[in-house]
Parts: structure tokens; sequence; C-alpha cells
């Protein structure tokens, strides 16, 4: 009976499309449920709608795996709106997975809806939301599991199968990046989109020449082009073992990078759910927002999670540029010293794990 339901599934080469426009970091943590479906119904077309520049992060998918990235990343209006629809008629398709589940996917649902296509969308636990903000009392599923319950829905089950975006060997860096010793390589990504994300950049400043003083590490800076470059490159006069990266890779070469860390220090950012996608270990820095929110990094460990743990906290779900306290004493009460202990700790335990 086994055997003739796997034969009329592969008789059915079905079109998936799945959708999640933005962001990096939420795009990032589709991957495991998508790279996981898709190896486990080679039969099937997964055809991924997102953002052009989330598109860059689909390496090393498998081969029924299409990106379809959209030319302009944000989309408003009766004419884009049209433009959209217009790009999705292109792609076949038989269900839909909605990944995203807000206005721009639900206008793509109802068009697949009335050309009688079954569509499955993300479930956000809205209520859940209220009550971790108001109580404080419960913890959310992983975003990561709920993309899985979305596939579910439509028939595909599986096992959670992805490990790293280079699950055969370590990549190879990219051309051009000097040739440091091979000390303990730590990443560090100080910055995040919404203010009260994101670590005091004089504090973690300190983390960073503290870190590059004791002799036997390389600090590697993370960021993106433009302010955060010229702010990080600045750090770097301080000490040799401290390089700024911000700006100089490609996405696809700076996940290559984060392969080779031994430790990354990140906000709740794309940075934390990018170094899990490559398999690092991640010390997670959480202000407004903590794990119960539902976002910490895939195969991430909860003991790896920095949080300050006061009854404010979290203050919302996705971050924001305001504090209800107005000082930010979630994130500014966290001392270096603190986040130089737990960096050191992560790695003599990597180092005895790797013994």
């Amino acid at each position: 009976m086994a055997t003739y339901a796997k034969s009329h599934c592969r008789m059915n080469r079905q079109h998936i499309l799945v959708i999640r426009l933005s962001a990096l970091g939420d795009v990032a943590m589709t991957i495991p449920a998508i790279y996981s479906v898709a190896r486990a119904y080679p039969w099937c077309t997964f055809h991924m709608l997102t953002s052009e520049w989330c598109g860059h992060l689909f390496i090393y998918a498998p081969t029924n795996v299409t990106i379809h990235s959209l030319p302009t990343p944000d989309l408003h209006g009766v004419r884009t709106t049209l433009r959209l629809l217009t790009f999705v008629r292109r792609i076949p398709t038989d269900v839909v997975a909605d990944l995203h589940c807000v206005l721009r996917s639900w206008i793509v649902d109802a068009f697949c809806l009335l050309r009688g296509k079954n569509v499955a969308v993300l479930d956000k636990h809205r209520l859940e939301r209220r009550a971790i903000l108001n109580q404080h009392q419960c913890a959310s599923q992983s975003y990561v599991s709920r993309y899985f319950e979305v596939f579910a829905r439509l028939g595909f089950h599986c096992e959670q199968s992805f490990t790293s975006l280079f699950s055969n060997a370590l990549p190879v860096l990219p051309d051009g990046f000097p040739k440091y010793q091979r000390r303990t390589w730590v990443g560090i990504a100080p910055f995040a989109r919404y203010k009260n994300k994101t670590y005091p950049i004089q504090q973690m400043r300190t983390v960073a020449e503290h870190l590059a003083t004791e002799g036997d590490k390389e600090i590697f800076l993370f960021g993106s082009k433009g302010k955060e470059t010229e702010l990080l490159s600045s750090w770097c006069k301080y000490s040799p073992h401290i390089h700024c990266l911000a700006g100089q890779f490609t996405l696809s070469e700076e996940l290559a990078l984060m392969a080779h860390l031994d430790v990354m220090v990140a906000m709740d950012s794309a940075n934390m759910h990018l170094a899990s996608l490559v398999g690092v270990r991640v010390i997670s820095i959480w202000g407004s927002t903590t794990p119960a929110c539902g976002f910490m990094g895939w195969q991430q460990r909860d003991t790896d999670a920095v949080v300050a743990g006061l009854p404010c906290q979290p203050c919302t779900i996705a971050g924001s540029e305001h504090c209800s306290r107005g000082d930010f004493l979630c994130l500014t009460s966290l001392s270096p010293i603190c986040l130089i202990n737990k960096i050191k700790s992560t790695i003599k335990q990597q180092r005895k794990q790797a013994r």
C-alpha cells in the first residue's frame, strides 16, 4: 500500500508556489523548511517567490527549487500589484504555500484561489503574540516549525533534514580574502534594523577591542555598505586583529566567510539567521524582543541567547525605534564584560568538544 502511495505521488508532479517576499532574516528562516521538503519530494518543483536581494540566499538549493526574484523589493499601489500578478501568472502553479501572510501575499493567494488552486497560509498566532507581550508567560513556536506546518497542510510531510547551506564541506574563502593566521575566528554583527534590538555600539566596540587584545583571536566585523562600513572601519585602527568585512563581499561570499567562524555574535537580526544557516554557533543578544517571540536562529541554543530578563521584555514582536521606558535598559544593562565572558566560555566549550 505504501509503495502504491509513493508511486502515485511521483506521478503527481506538482508545482508548488512558495511566497516569502521579505525581509532577509525571515526569508533565511524559510530555507531549512524549503530545502527539507524539496529533498523529500524530488518529483515536485518548488517555485520560491521572493525579492531580488533575498533570492541570493538560496545557494546550493535542491535541483527542484527554482527562485523567482521580483525586480522590485517593495510592491505598493495598483500598478505594482498588477505587475506582481502578471509576474505570478507566468509561474506554473498547482498549490500555494504562503509563508508571509501579509497584504501582498494575500493578493497572490486570492488570485490563485480564483484559479482553483489550493492555498495554505502561515499562521502568525496573533492572539498568542498579544499574550506574550501582555503576560510575558508563554513562548511562541519557532517560525521555522510553522513553515514546515504550512507545507504539511498541503500534504507535504517530512522530517527536518536541513543541516547547513554548505553541508558537504567548508566552502572556499572568497578571492582576495587575506590569509589571516588560523586563530580563533570571532564574527561580530553589531547592527539590527531597529534601535531597540541593537546593543549600544560603544559597548560592542569595547567587547571587540578586549577580545582583540588577547592575542589568540581574529575579530571580523559584519555590516552593510555606507555608514555601517565607515563606523566599523574605525574600529580596525585599534588593533591589527580587528577586520571590517562590511560592504566588501557579496551575500554568498559573506555566507562562505561565516562558515569559517568559530562563533558569531549578533543581534536578533538577519546576521543571526545567516550564521545559523551555515552551521555556526551564535551568541545572540536580545533587547525589545526575546527568543519567546519565535525568531531564534535555526538550531541555535537557548543558553546562547543573552537576555537581561527585565519584566518589560519582550515589548514588541519584531522591533521598533522606541522604548516604553525611554532608556533601553534591556540592552544597556548588559555589560561588555558579561558578553566577553560568554564568548570566551563558548569558545572554551567548543575546544573541549573538538578534542
